[in-house]
């Protein structure tokens, strides 16, 4: 187990640099989640939990100086404890999931705050970049911005091996203890979870006809469910 927390939390750091070098959008949660899951040898379920969290913030845009939660990080944290806790529980299933989802959805906001830390460190790199630029040293200005990619690379570790090390052996324990009415809970959660996500985009969307839209979709989608289950 801890060496899968190991490669989880560098695997998931170099992932989600993306968001502040390359910006291939591959450290978007319904990306980096079935990538986490493939590394577990469980993809769907990576899929499953990175749409779930990319719903969730979907209207959390970064534009100008805001800073949205990190959730990149939230979902390579929810997918590996989800993953890692259910293959000691003998397998994952949606009331382990939605337990997963439910603990890490704050951690996007406390990784916001590192985010925030991050960039204020890096403005004196940026300042003396600036500096370097005036006396045409190109190889100074390499080093610094290869130091703030480190940078960022290693808090995002950091980060993943400390909330891996505390909500994994947490979650392997306390799984098993939960009464009927907290699995009934979960189990709850984890279908609401997706009309919570889609209530998310409909709002950004601020479409006058979206709503009636889409509780037509869903009535129909339940009517063909229910007659092929009866089938």
């Amino acid at each position: 187990m801890f060496t899968e927390i190991i490669l989880v939390s560098l695997f998931g750091s170099l992932l989600c640099l993306d968001r502040v070098f390359i910006q291939a959008m591959v450290s978007r949660p319904v990306v980096i989640a079935p990538l986490i899951g493939f590394l577990l040898r469980d993809p769907y379920t990576g899929l499953i939990i990175g749409a779930f969290v990319e719903l969730v913030w979907i209207d959390r845009i970064p534009i100008g100086t805001y800073i949205p939660p990190n959730d990149s990080l939230t979902a390579v944290v929810a997918t590996a404890t989800a993953l890692i806790a259910g293959s000691k529980l003998g397998g994952d299933s949606p009331e382990l999931i939605a337990l997963s989802m439910l603990i890490a959805i704050p951690c996007g906001n406390l990784a916001k705050q590192m985010d925030i830390q991050i960039i204020k460190s890096n403005d004196s790199l940026s300042d003396k970049a600036l500096e370097n630029a005036k006396e045409n040293n190109i190889r100074a200005i390499e080093k610094k911005t290869y130091w703030g990619i480190f940078k960022v690379f290693s808090f995002y570790a950091l980060f993943l091996l400390a909330t891996h090390l505390i909500f994994i052996p947490s979650v392997i324990w306390l799984y098993p203890r939960l009464n009927t009415a907290a699995l009934r809970t979960l189990s709850f959660t984890y279908y609401f979870l997706p009309l919570v996500g889609i209530a998310v985009a409909i709002n950004m969307l601020k479409l006058r006809r979206a709503i009636p839209v889409f509780c037509a979709i869903f009535l129909i989608a339940a009517v063909f469910l229910e007659i092929f289950h009866s089938l």
